[in-house]
């Protein structure tokens, strides 16, 4: 049985309070310019040097809308598209043909670079026949910055994943693909390992340099976006990435169903309550989330991994910056099964296996933060001791004919979970969070690395069953994991670090070949912490309302609620988290992770 949401945590005071739409702001003075306003700044920044404009969008930006809304503010300007200068489809299918394999959902990191995807020749001849009052509009339209003798004016137009994902699914196809009708997984995969892999490289490039920079994700035919899409500076934009590594923030949140969804985030949070459930919430993962800058003239959205490209060292630390490059490691999501079902049973790949298979450099070593759990709850982890492996392989295999139902119990440990429990889960490790539970999820980034071994006789919401992978799932497996070894090193794990009466700090884990450090801090007043030198990421799983305030006055104090995920940049140091004269709850707890081994001291 489920606990009651007005049950919990005093959940008439909590409820609605959780901000679905926090902002980061830009410099005082800054305006959002928006539609033709925007468009004859550009023109006119253009007119004061040579006339000549260039357009980068990423792929996935609505490129015939785009060129609409500029000829009807510009209609004296000759318009080009970039991609006429692209290699052949066929030629671009071929290259990318050993990324994308035939596998549904697993590719192989590409590193190609924008220009590979070109024709130089062609590049060349396009930049020759550029003249006055001449805008280049495409993917790659900057590549033409160094062939042309003017100086143009460079516009990047700009999107976050979760904006493309749900296009895509909307019939959208990829990048120069005839693909609109193809499974969304393999569009998916198509972006995921290689053109948000070569794109991300392209735009990293203008960073530095860009004029203008557009909201790419409420750019569409008028009847799909209530606004039109907002423009900043070039200047704003680095203005704004440099304060927001200076200071506590939030990321916005993006939340998607699923067919083990529960109603926990809906009813706390204050979804829709037409959907049929939630299952997800991004609440801080920076390869999909997106930053909304504030300022006069209301927000425009950017991915939050611009923060991570352009602000590398003051976000990460130069430590983790050293040991991952420009890479937000780590990631807090909720998973939410209240009134659903059970995850999949899965398994993640080893650090070696998804070196070899998959081209990625670390894997999905993860945890599940229980914010709330049923009477029933459970968290499957870990095989039992003394099972058959190649009778419980057998049993898996034979069950994806859906008639025959896997035996879960049979094989797989399952333990009961509380609010508050931690559960360690390093690569490897059979697991799955069962149904009425309400999981914070804190793990390594790569995170679409789930081998499915079991799914329990379900369909996808499209109608088609979820991918299993057991082929990949029986390499990573480790056996020892038994019930004895999953007793000794992922449960119960919590230590106490300081007890000074107010504040109660506690290791709660990562297991020790997992490299993320969690803290859990219980306080009534307030609790000190310091950055040390790397990123902390943090949640409130406990308490109504607290503020983040610097003791030096650094930045302004930072509000934040109930089940609220933020990040406290490396450069912040030290940081003070307290009640406000807001808070009802008579006891606060936050979280917070970070990388080992990564922070200042540790030498």
């Amino acid at each position: 049985m489920t606990t009651p949401i007005s049950d919990m945590h005093e959940g008439h005071t909590l409820r609605g309070r959780y901000d679905t739409q926090p902002t980061v702001p830009l410099p005082t003075g800054e305006r959002i310019l928006r539609g033709a306003e925007a468009w004859k700044a550009v023109a006119d920044a253009a007119q004061r040097r040579a006339s000549v404009i260039l357009v980068d969008t990423y792929p996935g930006t609505d490129e015939p809308a785009l060129t609409t809304e500029i000829k009807s503010v510009l209609p004296d300007w000759q318009i080009l598209d970039v991609e006429q200068a692209a290699r052949p489809v066929a030629e671009i299918e071929e290259l990318i043909a050993q990324n994308l394999t035939d596998d549904r959902v697993f590719g192989v990191m590409s590193h190609y670079t924008l220009p590979d995807f070109y024709d130089a020749d062609k590049l060349d001849a396009l930049a020759a026949s550029v003249s006055t009052n001449t805008i280049v509009i495409g993917w790659g339209a900057a590549l033409l910055r160094d062939r042309l003798k003017s100086n143009p004016v460079t516009v990047l137009v700009d999107m976050a994943r979760w904006e493309i994902q749900l296009r895509q699914r909307a019939g959208a196809p990829n990048w120069r693909a005839d693909n609109a009708n193809e499974d969304n997984l393999r569009k998916y995969k198509r972006g995921f390992f290689v053109e948000w892999r070569v794109a991300d490289r392209h735009k990293r490039t203008l960073f530095d340099t860009v004029d203008f920079v557009v909201d790419g994700n409420a750019i569409a035919p008028a009847e799909k976006h209530e606004h039109e899409a907002g423009m900043i500076t070039g200047d704003a934009f680095r203005a704004a990435l440099a304060n927001a590594a200076s200071r506590p923030f939030r990321v916005v949140p993006f939340f998607d169903p699923g067919v083990w969804g529960g109603q926990w985030m809906k009813n706390l949070i204050g979804l829709d309550p037409s959907k049929d459930n939630y299952a997800w919430c991004f609440d801080c993962v920076p390869e999909e989330n997106s930053l909304l800058l504030e300022g006069d003239g209301g927000v425009i959205e950017i991915p939050s991994l611009d923060l991570v490209f352009s602000q590398p060292v003051e976000l990460l630390g130069a430590k983790t910056f050293s040991r991952f490059g420009a890479e937000f490691p780590i990631r807090f999501d909720f998973l939410d099964t209240m009134d659903g079902g059970n995850l999949s049973l899965q398994v993640h790949p080893l650090t070696d296996y998804i070196q070899n298979t998959f081209g990625m450099h670390y894997t999905q070593d993860e945890s599940y933060y229980m914010l709330d759990a049923g009477d029933d709850a459970v968290v499957y982890l870990g095989t039992k001791t003394g099972i058959d492996r190649d009778r419980m392989l057998r049993d898996l295999a034979r069950a994806q004919d859906g008639e025959h139902p896997f035996p879960a119990d049979e094989y797989v440990n399952a333990f009961p979970a509380r609010k508050h429990d931690h559960f360690a889960i390093p690569a490897g490790t059979v697991h799955c969070s069962g149904a009425n539970s309400m999981v914070l999820e804190i793990s390594a980034t790569p995170f679409i690395f789930t081998f499915k071994l079991w799914d329990w006789g379900r369909v996808g919401l499209d109608g088609i069953p979820r991918p299993v992978h057991l082929d990949h799932g029986a390499r990573n497996i480790q056996w020892e994991r038994d019930t004895d070894w999953v007793h000794e090193n992922l449960l119960d794990q919590v230590e106490t670090i300081r007890d000074d009466g107010d504040v109660v700090e506690e290791r709660t884990g990562l297991h020790a070949l997992e490299f993320i450090e969690t803290r859990r801090h219980w306080f009534t007043e307030a609790a000190d912490h310091d950055t040390d030198g790397t990123v902390n990421v943090l949640n409130l799983v406990e308490g109504d309302e607290a503020r983040v305030v610097s003791p030096t006055d650094a930045f302004e104090p930072f509000v934040v609620h109930y089940a609220e995920t933020f990040i406290v940049p490396a450069s912040v140091g030290r940081y003070r988290i307290e009640r406000t004269e807001h808070t009802r709850s008579e006891r606060l707890a936050t979280v917070k992770a970070y990388v080992r081994g990564s922070r200042t001291g540790d030498e």
